[in-house]
């Protein structure tokens, strides 16, 4: 049943009304792609691929094609991503060692891809499970308004149950609360795990680096409507935790970007000051 995130118009699934048994029923004449950006991820990309392609694309054929793309990696991710099933392709033409960020190596996957939904999955989950790509996928195939979906779920750290993604919640839903109030409801704004609609992204233009979720989010709410976003509890997701110090320029990265669209979001809500932020929940 679906669930309305109090104070917005963002619907909110569980992954479990969207099992693979009824997403295949669903898929009808869709072509559907995945794509996973990736550097230096030896470590977990022959888990995260492996999941797909034996759960979903082997077995049941609700994926049509995994697509790797491979952001200039030094550890032989591309070589473990191909025996594990997927299809690697490149970011760009400079080769090993060359990164051109996250949002180039999300460009690079759309245009390798043919699928009319796209599920990303990020590279150095550890818990990858087949119910993240149909739990994503739901909503785009129950109803054609919504354009993109967003992964919610609870992330540990150090251990912890809970913790994870400091980013996202000292960073990415603040700056939402105070400036775009529409998408507050937004659990992981900067989640990795996402599906969209491919002719939603026709003439957008993905952000560089890591500020490109926060910019694809605010750039298709900016021309959908904030009702045309979803999200989907997707359980526990784990990952490689970073340092404070790595995880200051992504910060930067994605206030940055949230700034620089605050003019073309057309907000029914006025602009949120700091001293009445404090009464937003975080």
């Amino acid at each position: 049943m679906v669930e309305m995130t109090t104070g917005s118009g963002i619907a909110t699934y569980d992954h479990r009304e969207f099992p693979i048994g009824r997403a295949l029923e669903l898929k009808a004449s869709h072509r559907i792609s995945v794509c996973i950006p990736a550097r230096d991820e030896s470590a977990t990309i022959v888990r995260v691929v492996a999941t797909v392609v034996d759960a979903l694309q082997r077995r049941c054929e609700l994926v049509d094609e995994v697509v790797v793309v491979d952001d200039g990696s030094l550890d032989g991710t591309a070589s473990l991503a191909a025996r594990a099933g997927a299809r690697v392709v490149s970011s760009g033409p400079d080769g090993p060692g060359n990164s051109v960020g996250k949002g180039a190596a999300m460009a690079a996957g759309l245009a390798a891809t043919c699928g009319d939904l796209v599920v990303f999955l990020d590279a150095d989950v550890t818990d990858t499970r087949p119910h993240f790509v149909s739990g994503l996928l739901g909503p785009l195939l129950i109803d054609a308004g919504t354009v993109l979906v967003k992964g919610t779920y609870t992330r540990p750290l150090h251990g912890s149950p809970t913790g994870g993604g400091r980013v996202n919640e000292l960073v990415a839903r603040p700056i939402l609360s105070l400036v775009f109030p529409e998408l507050s409801g937004l659990l992981q704004p900067l989640a990795g795990e996402t599906a969209v609609r491919r002719e939603a992204l026709d003439g957008v233009e993905l952000a560089d680096g890591y500020a490109v979720e926060m910019a694809m989010l605010i750039d298709l709410a900016s021309r959908f409507g904030p009702g045309a976003l979803a999200q989907v509890d997707l359980g526990t997701r784990s990952h490689r935790n970073r340092s404070l110090a790595e995880l200051a320029p992504q910060a930067r990265e994605v206030l940055a970007v949230a700034l620089e669209r605050t003019s073309s979001f057309k907000s029914s809500e006025p602009f949120k000051s700091p001293e009445s932020f404090k009464q937003v929940s975080p």
